[in-house]
């Protein structure tokens, strides 16, 4: 029955010919259950090495369209852009070997869902995986975790901009295993420095680079086992993201310690959501699932992007420095790739919905029905009975720097709060207590939430990077300092409060017309402002109380079809589902790849992970996975709920 299972999976050209192949769905989960049958694995293994043919009959990948300013140039470009993470470097990824003595890189990551890239600059990194500017270290881009792939009667189709279908929890928890392997056995070890040494292996260096992958394991194993949940993981297609990027921040960068780990700031990051879709990212006027920041132009992008990558590796180290205008240097410690990152931006925007790929056969859309669809859509009814437009409709939203968006109004309907939760948490936060920016309203304290210590960072980071202006003023300053170091005690102390006092007035230069937006890219959800919601609009409803509403932001709904499972921490596998009430939701769902297109989501049976995710009612509405809220178009007749989902997979 096993060997029923294998396929082999090839991308194809536009020309019909193979692009790459790589083994899968030949064993479930084969990182959780090892081949202990040496005949069996001696046949996966001819298998593995069996040539790609032109003559191929077996299943390929199909590409979405998705606009025709995605082409794929711009496709590959995105699945390779460096933003400057730095993971580990590059030749230990290679050479890194599981305790099985497989290498860890081995099948490109696909036993994590991670899919196989072609066109990597370097063979063997799947998509989202990236080189350093330096070509030193491996680290991850924003595809990562926005491509995905859904599987239908035997094919394979790829939805870029779509959340990933990948288990980040276990390939960070297994990164860490082999790690830890590696280290503790002398024969494994051996090979590995054999490997990334090279020619100048020598007995001397092993020792040194033994110590080196003791220093990088040090803060990576803090941060994993103080941050990952052991008894509910996230299982694939959802992660904490928020939660770890204030742990990774705070836990590993900001402590006075020589090591700068503060291993009391690390929190349970036990909230996941599941990963949003990133086409129409750039023109929406709130981003992030509580709407917590603004959005819609260069700058804010920019923010946003930059908070990611400080989440996925980025070596970032922020030290006081009397001679700079924020008293704070963010960026001579920072492998953030700026340039990269306004890169990918404008990938993001080339980018278009995803347009559902059966024109003909069992799975074309039936375009009457559709039109049926669009009028219950489009109806501005606030029952449960219909109306989605009011919320998810296209509207104009909020200006940003001449820029027009689209609003993402907050809405309050009743789903999981949870998120909330790490918006407060506390942290020391270590150097950065005393920093401030020119429009927050006071400095960082030294315990403050985590959500403020990462608005100070990478507010302070992009002013000291974007605005040229001060940059002969702090290199005046640093000539005048220099001239302190012969005076001795209290004078010398005294000029240098003095004159770096002096530096500071100069903050309010950095506050020009592109960088005042900032102001706006980490808001507190008291000070969250409800973008204006159209007439009628059922999100207006929630925010009638003079309490802050724990609302999340609603997004226009194009392309919504290839994003199951649904709601920001997708307890819902298929829209079909999201129609019912609570009660007859599923309450749970296995996770995978195999998509059903009449239900519009997640299939039932799936074989890429053995994973099952376990829902919970209202009962526990903050639970991190309640299928509790939005309970719109639970009281459509059949035929109109038929008609809905027709028209939604056609936006």
């Amino acid at each position: 029955m096993l060997i029923q299972n294998l396929r082999l999976n090839f991308a194809i050209n536009s020309e019909g010919k193979p692009l790459n192949y790589n083994l899968e769905d030949y064993m479930i989960n084969i990182y959780q259950h090892p081949i202990k049958n040496i005949s069996f694995a001696l046949l996966l293994t001819s298998f593995s090495l069996m040539p790609i043919t032109s003559g191929a009959t077996l299943p390929d990948i199909k590409f979405v369209a998705q606009g025709e300013k995605w082409t794929d140039a711009e496709r590959k470009s995105f699945y390779s852009q460096d933003q400057g993470s730095q993971m580990m470097p590059l030749k230990w990824f290679q050479a890194l070997k599981q305790a099985n003595g497989e290498l860890f890189i081995r099948d490109s990551l696909n036993r994590y869902g991670y899919l196989p890239n072609d066109a990597s600059p370097t063979p063997g990194l799947p998509v989202g995986f990236t080189v350093s500017k330096d070509s030193n270290h491996v680290g991850m881009t924003c595809a990562a975790c926005h491509v995905r792939e859904i599987k239908v009667d035997n094919s394979y189709y790829r939805i870029d901009g779509g959340p990933a279908i990948v288990d980040f929890q276990t390939f960070a928890t297994d990164l860490g295993f082999a790690v830890e392997a590696t280290l503790n056995d002398s024969k494994l070890f051996d090979d590995f420095a054999k490997s990334v040494l090279g020619s100048s292996y020598s007995a001397d260096k092993q020792v040194e680079l033994r110590k080196q992958v003791q220093a990088w394991d040090l803060p990576y194993r803090t941060l994993m086992d103080n941050a990952l949940p052991k008894d509910k993981p996230w299982g694939p297609a959802r992660l904490d993201a928020v939660g770890m990027i204030f742990n990774r921040l705070t836990g590993l960068d900001l402590n006075t310690t020589a090591d700068h780990i503060n291993a009391k700031n690390i929190h349970l990051a036990d909230a996941p959501v599941r990963y949003p879709f990133v086409w129409n990212a750039p023109i929406q006027d709130k981003t992030q699932w509580p709407g917590f920041a603004n959005n819609g132009n260069a700058i804010l992008a920019l923010s946003r992007n930059l908070g990611e990558v400080i989440g996925v590796y980025a070596h970032f180290i922020p030290v006081k420095s009397e001679w700079r205008v924020l008293g704070i240097d963010y960026l001579t410690n920072n492998s953030a790739n700026f340039d990269g990152l306004k890169k990918q931006e404008l990938h993001l925007k080339n980018m278009g919905p995803p347009q559902w790929p059966w024109l003909q056969g069992n799975y074309a859309i039936n375009q009457k029905l559709a039109d049926q669809g669009k009028s219950i859509f489009n109806s501005t009814t606030q029952t449960e009975a219909g109306g989605c437009a009011g919320c998810h409709g296209i509207r104009k939203g909020a200006m940003r720097s001449k820029q027009e968006t689209w609003s993402t109004p907050l809405c309050d309907v009743h789903t999981d709060k949870r998120q909330f939760n790490l918006l407060n948490w506390q942290v020391d936060t270590g150097v950065l207590a005393g920093a401030q920016v020119p429009f927050l309203e006071k400095p960082l304290a030294k315990t403050d939430t985590a959500f403020n210590t990462l608005a100070m960072s990478v507010i302070g980071a992009i002013l000291q990077h974007e605005t040229s202006i001060v940059v002969d003023i702090e290199s005046e300053a640093q000539k005048k300092f220099s001239k302190f170091e012969s005076l001795l005690g209290a004078e010398k102390n005294q000029k240098i409060q003095q004159k770096a006092a002096e530096l500071r007035q100069h903050q309010a230069k950095l506050i020009t017309d592109e960088t005042s937006v900032l102001q706006g890219a980490f808001q507190t959800i008291s000070s969250n402002k409800q973008a204006p919601a159209a007439k009628n609009a059922i999100c207006k409803d929630s925010f009638k109380t003079s309490e802050p509403a724990q609302a999340f932001e609603s997004r226009v709904l194009q392309g919504i079809w290839a994003t199951a499972p649904y709601l920001h921490n997708g307890s819902i596998p298929t829209l079909a589902d999201l129609l019912k009430p609570v009660a007859d939701r599923p309450a749970s769902f296995k996770i995978g790849q195999t998509y059903d297109p009449v239900k519009v989501g997640l299939a039932t049976e799936q074989s890429q992970f053995n994973f099952t995710y376990q829902t919970t009612d209202c009962k526990d509405p903050t639970s991190g996975n309640s299928r509790c809220g939005h309970e719109f178009g639970t009281k459509l007749s059949d035929s109109d709920k038929k008609a809905l989902l027709e028209y939604l997979k056609k936006i």
